[in-house]
């Protein structure tokens, strides 16, 4: 059952033809909440890496709502209930699931604000939108919450195998150049079935299943967690940290967005929920806020801010060095010294300061699959569904199950 004869059609490179149905569906992608998204880049800086990845999250929104809109068709064509307002409903939800990131996606969160992630911020504006819309957004705001009877719809939007995932993993794929990621969306989606309230896959749908899980690990290993990506994300970081710093040392720069000047100066937190302030000005920031200021402070009189715009305008980024197997922890200490004596080689201010800006120490973890929480299921047969890393045939999605953490250090490439 279709929501109406009427629709727009938006043409997908990934998916082919989007099927939007007029009225409320349609009004929410012309909301300036979802246009918004057209400005902010999938995969962060990851285009300063690979060229090709400048698609936006709005593309992957209108790409995950013609997944979900296949999903449903085929569950019904297997006698599954979904009511036409519950249909709807996921629709809205998959639709707005990442309307509440910021610029550059996950790149400042924490940055921009404290105690603060993107999730929040999805659920603080679909309530906005509730009320706009005289509260057509409730069931769509249960589904996503998890507090709507039928789980299933819930685990179509945000599981360990949702229509997120599906369209990001073969988006993000084709963008990058990184074939490993190539997925079998049409197979996974037509074995999909719910078999007592859950989402499962029918056993013919198990190695494509495997190779979605092999897919992910590497396709975080060689494109989200690139060591230049990595790196990237720091410098980025160390600009935005760098103009708050100066801003509450009373040294006056310009700052171009108003939007973004509300947050160096005001220095919001989500500890206690996020404020109407707070909300009104995040959603008028997307990529361009941050690139107009970033080309504006490269001439700003402090070296150090000037430095680092420099550095990210001329993509001569930091250096990501993993650590060897048999070390947990870096030599912090002698870090600091070299750190110390190169910025005075390269005529920067050199303290423990402004070390902070150039060195950092963290760590990536991998975990391409979960099997103690949100597990994928297989039919085994009609009555019996069974853990996949069980019901798979090969040891290596066994080995998939565990977490790979990798801790690195990113630091000046004149710094070995």
């Amino acid at each position: 059952m279709s929501l109406g004869d009427k629709h727009k059609y938006f043409t997908d490179p990934i998916h082919g033809l989007v099927s939007v149905p007029k009225g409320l569906v349609l009004k929410l992608v012309d909301h300036s909440y979802v246009q918004r998204l057209r400005r902010i880049r999938q995969l962060g800086l990851g285009y300063l890496v690979f060229p090709g990845s400048e698609h936006s999250r709005f593309s992957h929104a209108i790409g995950s709502m013609g997944l979900m809109q296949r999903v449903i068709n085929s569950l019904k064509e297997k006698n599954t209930t979904i009511t036409r307002s519950e249909h709807e409903a996921v629709l809205i939800g998959i639709l707005l699931h990442d309307i509440g990131h910021g610029p550059f996606s996950h790149t400042l969160e924490q940055t921009l604000i404290s105690d603060f992630h993107h999730e929040m911020m999805t659920l603080a504006l679909m309530r906005r939108l509730n009320e706009e819309f005289d509260g057509q957004l409730s069931l769509a705001i249960d589904i996503l919450s998890g507090q709507y009877k039928k789980q299933f719809l819930h685990q179509l939007i945000s599981s360990q195998l949702d229509m997120d995932r599906l369209d990001y993993l073969k988006r993000d794929s084709i963008y990058s150049g990184v074939l490993e990621g190539s997925i079998g969306i049409d197979r996974i989606i037509k074995t999909m079935r719910v078999f007592q309230g859950n989402v499962v896959i029918e056993n013919k749908g198990i190695y494509a299943i495997e190779n979605y899980i092999t897919a992910r690990r590497l396709m975080y290993m060689q494109v989200y967690q690139h060591k230049t990506v990595l790196s990237a994300d720091k410098l980025l970081q160390s600009i935005l940290q760098r103009a708050i710093d100066l801003m509450a040392d009373g040294q006056e720069i310009f700052i171009p967005s108003p939007a973004l000047k509300y947050f160096i100066i005001e220095r919001p937190t989500a500890k206690k929920g996020l404020s109407t302030r707070v909300i009104s000005n995040y959603i008028q920031l997307d990529d361009n806020d941050l690139l107009m200021s970033i080309k504006c402070w490269e001439r700003e009189k402090d070296p150090i801010l000037s430095d680092l715009c420099n550095r990210f305008l001329t993509r001569r980024f930091f250096r990501t060095t993993f650590l060897k197997s048999n070390q947990t922890q870096p030599n912090i200490s002698e870090y600091i010294q070299k750190t110390l004596i190169a910025l005075k080689k390269l005529g920067l201010p050199a303290n423990e300061k402004t070390v902070n800006y150039y060195l950092f120490s963290d760590s990536i973890v991998n975990e391409a699959y979960r099997y103690d929480t949100e597990s994928i299921w297989v039919m085994e047969d009609e009555k019996t569904a069974v853990e996949f890393s069980r019901a798979a045939d090969t040891k290596n999605i066994t080995a998939l199950t565990q977490s790979v953490v990798k801790p690195y250090i990113i630091h000046l490439k004149e710094v070995s």
